[in-house]
């Protein structure tokens, strides 16, 4: 249960963060945030330490947590080497992965069908980050495993807003069944392809994560 009011907690202030609610540079009181949510300090703490483990905040001198947010273009440079990354794990999935991560990435996959036709960006988002676990775990590569991890972290809260787009979640869902066979049937450079043209941000797609992120009404509640 405290994990989960940490959750949405870390949710709420890091959608407030990407809409703007809390603009770069805006520091953001433990008391304050408390209050508004109706909770004590302390999983308010640990929302705060968890969006600092991912760049969207930081911890300074006599100011406490100060919003960091990062311009468009350095959004677009990380789902860049998104990109490139989740391309290599799919490759390497294609040519290692096991009857046991043919199993999980298929169930992945369901619970993505399930929340993709319930029409839920939010439990979506939940889903699609474990099919691209499933995927990472597939290539059996700890390394990488490690750095698609850590970036993927980094770009959660774009990659939900993005979910937000029109179309885009069904599109998304789309565009894994194609990722799914190509794994399983073992097309290394086919999975490789697919998944960096799924994570890439170009053109429309990259317009249109700007423009959400440049609307100013707060997506809480």
């Amino acid at each position: 249960m405290a994990e989960n009011i940490v959750q949405r907690l870390r949710d709420e202030i890091e959608n407030g963060i990407v809409t703007n609610q809390f603009a770069p540079g805006d520091r953001l009181d433990e008391m304050q945030l408390a209050k508004h949510f109706g909770v004590s300090r302390t999983p308010i703490r640990e929302a705060l330490m968890q969006l600092g483990a991912i760049g969207l905040i930081e911890m300074r001198p006599r100011r406490g947590a100060v919003v960091v947010e990062p311009g468009p273009h350095r959004i677009y440079e990380m789902f860049e080497v998104m990109a490139e990354l989740e391309g290599m794990a799919g490759s390497l999935a294609a040519r290692r992965h096991t009857d046991t991560d043919r199993t999980g990435l298929l169930a992945a996959h369901a619970r993505c069908e399930q929340s993709a036709n319930a029409d839920d960006a939010d439990t979506y988002y939940y889903d699609n980050e474990l099919f691209h676990h499933a995927i990472y775990a597939a290539s059996h590569s700890s390394f990488l495993i490690e750095q698609c991890t850590a970036l993927h972290r980094r770009l959660r809260p774009y990659r939900r807003l993005q979910l937000r787009v029109r179309n885009r979640m069904k599109t998304s869902f789309s565009e894994h069944g194609g990722i799914v066979e190509a794994i399983l049937s073992g097309e290394a450079e086919l999975a490789r392809t697919l998944l960096r043209q799924h994570i890439a941000v170009q053109g429309d797609r990259f317009s249109d994560l700007v423009a959400t992120l440049s609307q100013r009404e707060a997506h809480l509640g």
